[in-house]
């Protein structure tokens, strides 16, 4: 999102240096895709959320059952990364479920969804196949995107320029949240789960790094 905010004081604020082609290849491609979702949607945060979490819920799917036939295939256990992976992508459809009710997308946005995720989908896929190592070190730079996004959307909802409208249901039921919650709470919930996410998938690079 393309709102200036200082995030140096951020206890939630991350980044991982590039230190190899691998690492450059996923952070160029972060780059590239985040210049794309600025130029699309500007200041629109709910509808962007509602695509972006329509594409985060796919590497930890896509991961995860790569690894699951890994695991089948070599009789190996995998250290619990596929259990991981799957609640990666179903947090991420929580996060979608929340901002549909939010943002009320329209059908040429559910069409977007369909496109963006039918060619994420193909294009992970085959990286991963290719290198596991690129597709995780990629997921950590887009949650280090994640993060920065929801703390623009956090500092207009602080500042008053979008309303911090009550929470969604499906959102206080997930997350435990008050009954008398508002849109304020949801971002920060949303914001603490995509820097987990960053660092467990830069953590899984760093591993295949060393392996």
């Amino acid at each position: 999102m393309s709102a200036p905010v200082d995030n140096t004081d951020d206890p939630l604020a991350s980044h991982h240096i590039p230190v190899n082609v691998s690492d450059r290849i996923a952070f160029r491609l972060t780059k590239i895709l985040r210049f794309c979702a600025d130029t699309f949607f500007a200041k629109r945060y709910g509808h962007r959320a509602v695509i972006l979490e329509t594409v985060a819920g796919v590497p930890g799917m896509v991961a995860g059952m790569l690894r699951h036939m890994r695991s089948l295939r070599r009789m190996q256990d995998d250290q619990g990364w596929i259990r991981t992976l799957l609640d990666e992508a179903e947090n991420e459809r929580m996060h979608l479920m929340t901002f549909i009710e939010i943002a009320k997308p329209s059908w040429f946005e559910r069409l977007l969804i369909l496109l963006a995720q039918g060619f994420f989908f193909v294009g992970f896929l085959l990286l991963y196949i290719i290198s596991s190592k690129t597709a995780h070190r990629l997921v950590g730079y887009f949650e280090e995107e994640a993060v920065y996004s929801y703390s623009c959307y956090l500092h207009e909802v602080d500042s008053g320029i979008l309303e911090n409208i009550p929470a969604p249901q499906v959102a206080i039921d997930y997350w435990h949240l008050g009954t008398d919650a508002r849109l304020r709470e949801v971002i920060i919930a949303v914001r603490a789960d995509e820097a987990g996410h960053r660092d467990v998938n830069h953590d899984f690079a760093n591993q295949l790094l060393n392996n």
